[in-house]
């Protein structure tokens, strides 16, 4: 059974936050505590309310040079934290792969036509019988790029270098594993992943 929201936790986590030595504008604190009552009390992945407190806090932290706008930051944290946990996949693999596929931009096309934030292709929209999905739609993106970059998992037998290999389209080069390592390593890493 999913715990209420307490506010009590909401004051530690202002605390951490403060002793972390981190800066915030009193705006983004606020912008913090409005969204975490609101949002936590959905099915987020989260098992605990200050588990979801503390990691929200330290990921939007280092998302914000990449997305300066509070509210857009924790809600799409909240959706990555979401869409990877039902996959049993790291919420900060998928933030290294977005980072890498599209730097944050929900709008990013490449050159081969893939689209939104994890650089989904539209042929996929066509191949699952959903062509009305509108790939530049955050949830819609990460929903596609999470089941696909499980099911590379699970097809490569959890070897996770492969695996990104294949969701990048280049099988049997290291390039974009390597790629997306650097950036979980110098940005997103937050405990161990099975490199």
């Amino acid at each position: 059974m999913r715990r209420r929201p307490c506010r009590g936790a909401l004051l530690i986590c202002g605390i951490m936050w403060a002793a972390s030595g981190l800066t915030a504008s009193d705006s983004d604190r606020a912008a913090l505590s409005i969204y975490l009552d609101r949002a936590l009390s959905e099915d987020d992945g989260f098992e605990d309310r200050f588990d979801a407190e503390v990691w929200l806090v330290d990921m939007q932290q280092r998302l914000t040079p990449l997305l300066p706008d509070a509210q857009e930051r924790l809600t799409l944290l909240t959706q990555v934290h979401q869409q990877a946990t039902r996959l049993d996949l790291s919420p900060e693999l998928v933030l290294s792969i977005i980072e890498v596929e599209s730097g944050f931009d929900r709008y990013a096309v490449s050159r081969a036509g893939a689209q939104g934030l994890m650089q989904v292709m539209p042929f996929w929209k066509e191949e699952i019988g959903r062509p009305d999905d509108n790939l530049i739609h955050p949830d819609t993106n990460l929903r596609y790029g999470c089941h696909i970059l499980r099911y590379d998992l699970d097809r490569e037998a959890q070897h996770l270098s492969r695996a990104l290999a294949a969701y990048n389209g280049s099988s049997g080069s290291s390039r974009y594993p390597d790629k997306v390592r650097g950036v979980w390593n110098a940005r997103w890493r937050n405990g161990p992943l099975d490199w």
